[in-house]
């Protein structure tokens, strides 16, 4: 039985990511930091739940040693910043940073030991149509997304001769907790710049997922899920 670690999975896409996996029949861990209500329901739903903050670097450690073998990692723990660049301070950017991308180098890391002498994996990394394209009033954390999008294409790069695949799935505008400040009027309006004139689903990300864990000839790529969103 495979095993797949989802960071950040106790809710959101991470949850629907998680799902999808156990209801294939894996063995799905997933990390979290602090929601303790979500944890608590993540274990009702049979998945194996441990508490780690990505950014700490003992912690990731630890956090795999509990776990073992780790087959397919999905990095989808993040954050997200709404605010101008003038007004963003440099703690926030680091902390961004220190979440959405050193997270996933460190996770990666820890990951790719055991992947490497297999000769057997797969990473995904969670992007962002906004790591794509940019978006205003979000250029910190347009920047961490564009930051895990180059370093999928260069672990691809890296890890391939090793029998290790590394993709990123890039959201576009989710029906999430990261969305609901988004006003009526905003949400109105993004619609009307998206092709598919929808918001999307949890389990449409989660469908990617799994796209590049059954596809074993893809790697290096992004996958976009964003309804046509980011078509230039």
């Amino acid at each position: 039985m495979k095993t797949v670690l989802v960071t950040g999975g106790t809710r959101g896409i991470g949850a629907a990511i998680a799902m999808a996996f156990l209801k294939k029949g894996y063995r799905v861990a997933v990390s979290y930091s602090c929601d303790e209500s979500s944890a608590t329901q993540a274990k009702t739903l049979g998945l194996e739940v441990y508490r780690a903050d990505v950014r700490e670097e003992e912690q990731v450690r630890s956090l795999f040693e509990k776990i073992g073998k780790v087959d397919i990692l999905v990095n989808n723990a993040g954050v997200s910043l709404v605010k101008q660049v003038q007004d963003t301070t440099a703690e926030e950017w680091d902390d961004l940073f220190a979440v959405n991308v050193r997270g996933a180098f460190l996770c990666s890391r820890e990951a790719a030991k055991g992947m490497i002498s297999r000769g057997f994996g797969l990473i995904v990394n969670i992007s962002s149509v906004w790591g794509e394209v940019g978006g205003s009033c979000e250029s910190a954390y347009s920047a961490t997304k564009g930051a895990l999008l180059a370093f999928t294409k260069a672990l691809a790069k890296e890890l391939g001769f090793s029998g290790v695949r590394v993709n990123a799935v890039s959201p576009g505008l989710i029906a999430t907790a990261m969305n609901a400040h988004l006003s009526e009027a905003e949400l109105l309006n993004l619609k009307e710049e998206i092709p598919a004139g929808r918001v999307g689903l949890t389990e449409e990300v989660a469908k990617a997922v799994l796209f590049l864990e059954e596809n074993e000839y893809v790697t290096g790529i992004d996958l976009p899920v964003n309804g046509g969103f980011s078509i230039i």
